[in-house]
């Protein structure tokens, strides 16, 4: 299928256009801004360039400029980028069937950079995530920290690390997902003991290779699942727990002390019943807000109030999709019910914004506006936790990603036809996005 010559050339000079703009500096006047660090800006002005926040203020503090573009934010919500600490998109997955703790499978070798999932979390403001393997195993392999950028493959979505290595965490569970048939556990203390028995072999293993001193001949044999494990021992990855019982969450807590690595909770059901232990032990908490009936026995206790109990107690809180589990598209009705239900509004923003980037160990760069930190925004039509409220644009280090004005970016936040389809057929009668490109620059093909 071919475009038009004319509708060819607007498109590549529609592109020209946007990359020679990532030069030029951009200026969004007028919107009240929140900037999370910080108090509202009732009128403000957010100046950026070369993807990084370069000035942030009142309206008449600010200078623009000269040859600035601007946005006139006038009526508007402007705040940080969204940041979901634990997903599903893009289709990934971790550790087979094979057995219960497998940390050397790894998310980044089974994501689709252009599954439909992925726009459907730009629909929603989310610029940053924490996508996640599963929860059936004690240990189903390496997560992946993501910026939302348009994206070709997924290197083009990849955060770096100042030493060069893929910014992510490690996934672990405990509770009923991963008790079943041999060879998994199939009791909570057979559980922790397989956990147990394989951070002590990490211990063996890094032991043995500070001794080796280098010499390749008494270095031992290389285990990658244990590589993994090592620098979960060494701080350079944190656990991302999957927990709901407060025996369970109080396990993980016992684990981490145990062996001294870095830990988020998630979910978190009975959180609200351990949350002076929570606090005692410094760890925080990923909570995700789920709003019908249903689901697994072990989280029959879980309480809205959760969030606003654990922030009482000192806890760093933030929330999450679980993505299919919350549409990423609703993510600010998450915030929203924990203020319901009893929780700060500072508390509930900061939990999808500052508080997650630091459960990601990525605050020195996102979650909110800062001069210096990357542009990562989101334009709302209003209130963040108003019900009414739509996402309108959401940027990512400077550029645009979402325009609900655009028709392809409106299909995926509002659904229908063709939402859900990460590619299409390219034999007859199915609607592409040169199509709706096209329907949108008045052309026909």
């Amino acid at each position: 299928m071919l475009l038009r010559p004319s509708l060819q050339l607007a498109l590549f000079a529609s592109l020209a256009a946007a990359l020679c703009a990532q030069d030029k500096p951009l200026a969004i006047v007028g919107a009240k801004i929140i900037p999370i660090a910080g108090e509202p800006i009732a009128r403000g002005t957010l100046i950026v360039q070369h993807g990084k926040i370069l000035a942030i203020g009142s309206a008449e503090t600010i200078a623009l400029p000269p040859g600035a573009d601007l946005i006139d934010g006038s009526g508007k919500v402007l705040m940080p980028g969204l940041i979901d600490s634990h997903s599903h998109i893009g289709a990934g997955t971790g550790g087979d069937g094979s057995g219960p703790i497998q940390p050397d499978a790894r998310v980044l070798d089974s994501l689709d950079a252009r599954d439909a999932s992925i726009q459907k979390a730009r629909a929603g403001g989310i610029t940053a995530v924490n996508v996640m393997p599963g929860s059936g195993h004690l240990i189903s392999g390496q997560t992946l920290y993501l910026k939302l950028r348009e994206a070709r493959t997924i290197d083009d979505l990849l955060i770096k690390l100042p030493d060069g290595t893929n910014a992510g965490g490690l996934k672990m569970a405990n509770g009923t997902n991963s008790i079943r048939a041999t060879p998994f556990p199939g009791t909570r203390a057979k559980s922790a003991a397989l956990v147990r028995e394989q951070y002590i072999k990490a211990e063996e293993y890094r032991e043995k290779i500070t001794r080796a001193k280098g010499d390749p001949d008494k270095m031992p044999a290389r285990d990658l699942g244990l590589e993994e494990l090592v620098e979960v021992l060494e701080g350079k990855r944190i656990v991302q727990n999957h927990t709901h019982r407060h025996d369970d969450i109080l396990t993980v807590l016992r684990l981490s002390k145990e062996f001294g690595f870095k830990v988020v909770l998630h979910h978190v059901s009975e959180g609200w019943k351990v949350a002076d232990e929570i606090a005692a032990a410094h760890v925080a908490c990923s909570v995700i807000m789920i709003d019908s009936p249903g689901g697994k026995l072990e989280t029959r206790e879980a309480d809205w109030r959760t969030p606003a109990i654990l922030e009482k107690a000192g806890v760093l809180v933030g929330f999450h999709t679980d993505d299919p589990i919350c549409d990423s598209r609703r993510f600010l009705r998450t915030p929203a019910l924990a203020v319901r239900a009893g929780m700060s509004r500072k508390g509930a923003l900061e939990a999808v914004t500052i508080a997650n980037a630091k459960i990601l160990g990525l605050d020195a760069r996102i979650g909110s506006l800062e001069v210096g930190k990357d542009a990562d925004f989101v334009l709302l039509s209003a209130d963040p936790l108003s019900v009414y409220t739509h996402v309108e644009q959401t940027w990512v280090e400077g550029r645009k990603v979402f325009d609900l004005s655009n028709p392809h970016d409106h299909l995926y936040a509002v659904g229908g036809d063709g939402a859900g389809d990460p590619r299409r057929a390219h034999l007859c009668c199915f609607t592409s996005a040169w199509d709706l490109i096209a329907d949108a620059n008045g052309g026909a093909q």
